[in-house]
């Protein structure tokens, strides 16, 4: 829920900065909002804007709903809890990495990104897990067990088995695959895995190299030019890997036979309405989402296979089985890599997002020193640590209590850098350093450390130098601390105080009570003549469901589907606006079904108990102490609105 409300936030109260000279449209408790920011605000929120009295105090109301939130939250103190705050450091730190790149060796990797589409790679790989921050000795341990691995592949065994066997691959999927991913392009895998990739030749072993995940060494078995990006829709009828023999039977022989009705002509949109399982995609005539080069959407290999043999839009495949149950597949659209011109915004804007941005990192640092003024003192200075640091340090014991001295290490601008702020740097940043002598270790060391404290340094000065990044930072302040005071005095609130929840139940019980239900065993029929004979075998109290099902489907599963419950009948599409009586109903049609009902048990109206109600009583509850809220907030925090300035926002 969290992530759902925080985007919300975040793409409908977009903060920015503006001259002072703008008009102020509203003041709220000192805090002032102008006409540009408004505006800015407002248009990025309407598709259609209209700039009406009507229109505008509607969205007026809103935004001071938000502001009152948000204003409340700091003086609260929300934005210095220390949670939060790590929170929202994580963020600034991700919204600044696109501005802390060197855009000239960043346009080199946008091509690169683009040359690889046309090219897809299909490999095999043996994934040993490690925690980033693992230990030295645990690192090594990993190490040494992948090379054993890898020269065991060398000297004949089969890759596959490898993955497969017990003390092989630590990827869950190589149980079944032996470690085979399909083919995949550019942005489909981690940087550094798509980069060994592209690099391995065909038949060729990678040696060991580390991702996030842990050490990594993969098998190319093909390169092949990019097929280009395929939407398609299906057919779904589920059965996953774990049911029973006999359902996943009865699943098969109902894709068979969906299949011989659209070889016989019969409409697929009918066809996906009437029988689909894949609840996201049936109203959409089973259409999903494009994938391929280009696309971070990826399908299983087999699905994948399957849709890319298909010659031609409007042509669909054979069934076919994966883990998720059994498909039909239909091309709707193929299109080839586009051109390079078309896709390079795009391509930047995933390059600026990716790890691989940190490349450009090196060369932006340069650039930095030269723009700042860039002085180094630290041969002399870094001797110290050469000369006192030891083994300790890999277990992250050592310290620099012995350090007397706090002299300058480099200076850039108008800050300086000193060795207790390497010494600091050292302690905090020994998991996964590699074992070598005092003078590699402290050079290797202090090079990142350098590094980190000039992005650093330049990360501090964005806010002033690029307005839009300091207006991303206040929209995912505001997101967080709204997110948190709205769980504390709505969401949690509602939740937790069980007491209060079921006071205003008992204060509302009126609110809450079933409407006309009926306790009934549903038959849904493929056609009327099947209705009617479900119709006449039902009338005969010896017959159970089962024996319905049995004969009714005995020769196609796609004739009956049988439902037993307790139907809230102006809830249920299919039985909304009718009436029913005791035992067999006549039959009827909806919207190319066709339904015949035994009613079993007519329920007048009755309060519902608070079990059965709790769901709705809890979001009501919730909306009531919003609404509470927002009138002594309301009282708390004076607003202000300028009508002559806000009416006339529209104008130039």
């Amino acid at each position: 829920m969290k992530k759902i409300f925080f985007s919300l936030c975040i793409l409908s109260f977009s903060q920015f900065g503006f001259s002072q000279k703008d008009q102020v449209v509203m003041d709220i408790h000192g805090e002032k909002v102008t006409k540009s920011e408004f505006l800015q605000i407002y248009l990025k929120n309407n598709n259609d804007p209209k700039f009406d009295k009507v229109s505008l105090d509607d969205y007026l109301e809103l935004f001071k709903k938000f502001k009152l939130k948000v204003v409340e939250a700091e003086a609260l103190g929300y934005d210095t809890i220390p949670k939060l705050k790590k929170e929202l450091e994580g963020y600034r730190k991700q919204l600044a990495n696109p501005y802390l790149i060197d855009s000239a060796s960043n346009n080199s990797l946008v091509l690169e990104a683009y040359e690889r589409f046309k090219t897809e790679v299909r490999a095999s790989h043996i994934l040993l897990r490690l925690d980033p921050n693992a230990l030295p000795k645990d690192t090594l341990d990993a190490y040494n067990r992948i090379m054993a691995l890898k020269k065991r592949i060398e000297k004949g065994e089969d890759f596959a088995s490898v993955a497969k066997m017990k003390n092989g691959s630590e990827d869950p999927s190589a149980v079944n695959n032996g470690g085979d991913l399909g083919y995949f392009t550019a942005f489909q895998m981690v940087y550094s895995f798509e980069e060994m990739a592209y690099k391995t030749p065909i038949g060729s072993i990678s040696d060991p190299f580390r991702t996030r995940f842990g050490y990594h060494i993969l098998k190319v078995t093909d390169k092949r030019p990019s097929r280009g990006t395929i939407k398609v829709a299906h057919i779904m009828i589920a059965a996953g890997k774990d049911i029973a023999k006999e359902t996943s039977e009865a699943a098969e022989k109902k894709i068979n036979e969906l299949y011989e009705k659209l070889q016989k002509g019969e409409k697929w949109e009918d066809l996906v309405t009437l029988h689909s399982d894949d609840a996201n995609s049936v109203k959409k005539a089973g259409e999903l989402p494009a994938f391929g080069s280009g696309t971070t959407q990826r399908m299983v290999p087999a699905f994948e296979e399957v849709a890319f043999s298909l010659k031609k839009d409007g042509d669909f495949s054979k069934p076919i089985k994966t883990d998720y149950g059994f498909h039909i597949i239909k091309r709707l659209e193929l299109k080839d890599v586009q051109s390079f011109e078309t896709v390079k915004k795009e391509l930047q804007a995933k390059v600026n997002k990716d790890e691989r941005s940190k490349k450009t990192q090196d060369s932006f640092v340069l650039k930095l020193k030269k723009s700042y003024n860039y002085t180094f003192n630290g041969n002399q200075n870094l001797k110290w640590f050469v000369q006192n640091i030891d083994s300790t340090y890999y277990l992250g014991k050592w310290n620099a209590e012995k350090l007397n001295t706090n002299k300058v290490l480099f200076k850039i601008g108008s800050k300086t850098f000193k060795q207790n702020d390497f010494a600091k740097y050292l302690k905090q940043n020994y998991r996964g350093v590699r074992r070598e002598e005092a003078a590699k270790l402290i050079d290797s060391q202090y090079k990142n450390y350098e590094k980190a404290a000039i992005l650093e340094f330049e990360e501090s000065k964005l806010s002033a130098k690029y307005p839009e990044y300091k207006a991303l930072v206040k929209e995912y302040h505001d997101g967080i601390i709204l997110y948190e005071i709205m769980s504390d005095k709505v969401w949690n609130k509602a939740v937790k105080d069980t007491t209060g929840l079921k006071k205003f139940f008992e204060q509302n019980r009126t609110k809450y009570t079933w409407s006309d239900r009926i306790d009934a065993t549903v038959y849904e029929c493929l056609n009327n003549e099947i209705a009617e004979t479900v119709f006449k075998m039902i009338k005969n109290d010896t017959i159970n469901s089962k024996h319905v099902i049995d004969i009714i489907n005995k020769d196609s599963e796609l004739n009956l589907k049988v439902k037993m419950n307790k139907f809230e009948i102006n809830q249920v599409s299919y039985l909304k606006n009718r009436s029913f009586a005791l035992g067999v109903n006549p039959t009827f049609e909806f919207e190319g079904k066709y339904y015949a009902l035994k009613v079993s048990e007519i329920i007048k109206p009755i309060n519902k108990e608070f079990s059965e109600a709790k769901g709705t009583v809890t979001s009501d509850y919730q909306n009531f102490l919003e609404k509470s809220w927002m009138e002594e907030l309301n009282k708390k925090y004076p607003i202000k609105i300028y009508s002559e300035v806000l009416y006339k926002i529209g104008e130039n």
